[in-house]
């Protein structure tokens, strides 16, 4: 899409008295009216823009397949979301795997591995494992983002189910690419963090499997989020790799890696909203932006 310097313009005053993103607002509204959703689009216009929290999770449904294209057909296909939903509650419910008073992560666990058909005897259950644990640390996020239960476990459960099939094979590869982009950006500090055995002891798990849940208040996190549903599990490691950059002068003072991962797992909850946008900044930067008409 060629510059135009009108809209630029439009753009900046809009910025500079407050309304920042009018026109990718009303961009997207126009998007929404389509019927059927253009998914590609959609998924075009979310690569490109930080979504409107007022449409947020309603693109994130159609994104992650809980609502088809077909705007219609939404209502219908809803009310068989809240079937299966109550339907699977009330199975829970009726073998006391779960009661009033069970935190609804949780719930939403059990409800997952009760579809998956995965659900342990009640007699036997295991301690929670790390695939466990990355779906809890997701759902208490999505949880903080979305208010109706119901519509928070189909968004958890897609949104994991999506992010292993699509990404599961490129996630080892993840913490390879952060050094790599890290080398370019800032190759003292990758030498720094090799010497000095922090490297290999980044929290890479609850970076890239948890998608920063838990590492990011939500409010930074559903910006990342946006980019993760539409298409891309880069945008993690120039996510992680803001981080590292961001806390150069600290990370540079610091010579025993355990101090690297204790002070990486509590970073400072203020600067989040910074350190994300400078991260889609780089994305873009590195792997380009998406050029379908939006």
């Amino acid at each position: 899409m060629a510059d135009d310097p009108q809209r630029n313009f439009r753009s900046a005053y809009y910025e500079k008295v407050g309304f920042r993103g009018v026109e990718e607002k009303k961009s997207l509204e126009i998007l929404l009216k389509d019927n059927p959703l253009d998914v590609e689009k959609l998924s075009t216009f979310s690569q490109r823009f930080p979504l409107p929290s007022m449409y947020r999770i309603h693109v994130w449904k159609v994104l992650l397949g809980i609502l088809p294209p077909h705007s219609d057909s939404h209502a219908l296909v809803g009310g068989y979301r809240r079937e299966q939903y109550e339907n699977i509650l009330e199975a829970l419910e009726a073998m006391r795997f779960i009661n009033s008073s069970t935190p609804n992560t949780e719930v939403y666990l059990r409800m997952f591995q009760l579809e998956g058909q995965v659900l342990p005897r009640r007699s036997e259950i295991p301690p929670m494992g790390e695939e466990d644990e990355d779906f809890l640390s997701i759902s208490r996020a999505m949880e903080e983002i979305v208010v109706n239960p119901m519509d928070c476990y189909w968004l958890i459960k897609c949104f994991h189910n999506q992010f292993n099939t699509k990404f599961g094979d490129s996630l080892p590869h993840l913490p390879k690419s952060l050094q790599h982009y890290l080398n370019q950006e800032e190759p003292r500090l990758l030498n720094h963090l090799k010497i000095t055995g922090a490297l290999a002891q980044l929290p890479y798990n609850p970076w890239f499997n948890r998608c920063f849940a838990g590492t990011l208040p939500e409010s930074s996190l559903q910006r990342v989020w946006d980019k993760v549903i539409s298409g891309s599990c880069k945008i993690l490691v120039f996510v992680g790799l803001e981080i590292l950059l961001s806390y150069k002068i600290i990370l540079m003072g610091m010579n025993r890696p355990e101090v690297v991962v204790k002070f990486l797992g509590n970073i400072p909850q203020e600067n989040t909203d910074a350190i994300v946008t400078k991260a889609i900044d780089l994305w873009h930067k590195y792997c380009g932006t998406p050029m379908h008409s939006v």
